[in-house]
């Protein structure tokens, strides 16, 4: 019984196998799609992604779209989304996407926010064969650590928001001289920190740390947290925070004056420089992830982008609304680079070919896949200071640092990169 069994599941195998090997007419291009649903990070972050994709796709499918995203949905083929609450835990996110390939029969994954979800999804993407776009969470170990072939990111890692962090206080705060942090306990707020200090003592010798906080990842609370940071003032307090957490944090810091003498840097800042203007200290400098939100370039795509978006749902696309489209933009692009014929998808190893250093035009300007062997985007980075004018919320003093200032070079790890010195950094 074993072995019959055993001599089934090699033919199923095969025929399973040679069906991928062939490029197939379809009348539907299922994509799933995974994003914060509910908790902490759904109202900020995981939900204006959701609303970005539905957006993007929309104008696909009725062929909307300024060129070159003109052709309706990812070749010719109607895109039909498949969501899944990204919730959970990184256990429960595998499940989901062996479940998307297995039962969905998806034609593609677009996901993830959280940066242990995205440590854990990339060998069972490679394991199943199918093309995986990371949209938005932040370690570098992804490619760092592993080769893929069938996973790609098509937004910088956090190393570019630390290391620009750090040359922009050099150049923009008087008198620095000290700096303290405080940061999430899981790995994107261990790696941000890290990329930071390390940063600094790269770019400006003699600045301490007065204190380092690692609260639990929405934890919500942070009485202790600011006390600590407000016992111990310094010139700057960096924070990763994102989601829920920071915007906690931002209320919870004014409410006790933690922002009056100390500058408050927020390397994921923008994504609440909407919702909560009223409440970002003035001089607060922020980040938006890459050239993204506010700092995005004008185009006729971010035109359209920020006209569409604001139209239907009531405010401005903050940086995980674009993480989200470009991540769909390359996909589609990929793909259709790949495909032989209107009207077919191409199989996953044609469109992960196609994937692999592929640049191309998206609302934050050119998205170069020119990292982690083909796989991975660099962009630029951008940094600036929030003002009011008139009762106005706008940035001053931005700078923007060129990818090869920010970004480490194809194959060589963050970490030594920034031990070097730069090595090969070109900033403008």
């Amino acid at each position: 019984m074993l072995k019959t069994i055993s001599k089934m599941a090699v033919c199923g195998a095969v025929a399973i196998g040679a069906l991928a090997s062939t490029a197939q007419a379809a009348d539907e291009y299922k994509l799933g799609l995974v994003t914060f649903l509910s908790g902490g990070a759904a109202g900020p972050f995981g939900v204006p992604a959701k609303n970005g994709a539905d957006l993007l796709i929309d104008a696909l499918n009725a062929g909307t779209m300024p060129a070159p995203y003109n052709k309706v949905g990812i070749n010719g083929v109607k895109i039909a989304p498949v969501y899944v609450d990204e919730a959970g835990g990184a256990t429960k996110q595998v499940s989901e996407y062996r479940n998307l390939v297995e039962r969905q029969g998806v034609n593609g994954v677009v996901g993830y926010i959280s940066s242990g979800d995205c440590l854990a999804v990339p060998g069972v993407a490679e394991e199943m064969k199918k093309v995986t776009v990371l949209f938005d969470c932040g370690t570098p170990r992804v490619f760092e650590e592993a080769n893929y072939k069938y996973v790609f990111r098509t937004a910088s890692t956090a190393t570019m928001d630390n290391v620009g962090a750090a040359r922009y206080i050099a150049e923009k705060v008087n008198g620095l001289n000290m700096v303290s942090g405080i940061n999430q306990n899981y790995s994107f707020g261990h790696d941000s920190w890290t990329d930071f200090t390390t940063s600094l003592e790269q770019i400006k010798k003699g600045v301490d740390v007065s204190t380092k906080q690692f609260p639990k990842i929405y934890a919500g609370q942070y009485g202790a947290e600011v006390s600590a940071l407000m016992v111990n003032p310094s010139s700057v307090i960096h924070s990763s925070f994102w989601g829920g957490d920071m915007e906690a944090f931002l209320l919870q810091g004014s409410a006790r004056g933690l922002f009056e003498d100390q500058k408050v840097l927020l390397t994921c800042g923008e994504s609440a420089l909407y919702k909560f203007a009223d409440n970002f200290p003035e001089g607060a400098i922020v980040g938006a992830r890459g050239p993204n939100g506010i700092y995005a370039p004008k185009s006729e795509l971010n035109d359209w982008f920020q006209k569409e978006y604001k139209a239907r749902f009531g405010t401005e696309p903050t940086y995980p609304v674009y993480h989200m489209v470009q991540a769909i933009m390359g996909l589609k692009l990929a793909t259709e680079k790949a495909a032989e014929k209107d009207g077919s998808i191409p199989t996953d190893e044609a469109v992960a070919a196609a994937f692999e250093y592929l640049e191309y035009d998206s609302p934050a300007g050119k998205i170069v896949m020119s990292s982690g062997n083909g796989h991975q985007a660099v962009q630029e980075m951008v940094f600036g200071q929030v003002s009011k004018v008139d009762g106005k919320l706008v940035m001053k003093d931005v700078v923007r640092y060129a990818p090869s200032c920010v970004n480490p070079p194809n194959g060589v790890k963050a970490a030594d990169w920034i031990a070097s010195g730069f090595k090969g950094a070109v900033c403008n």
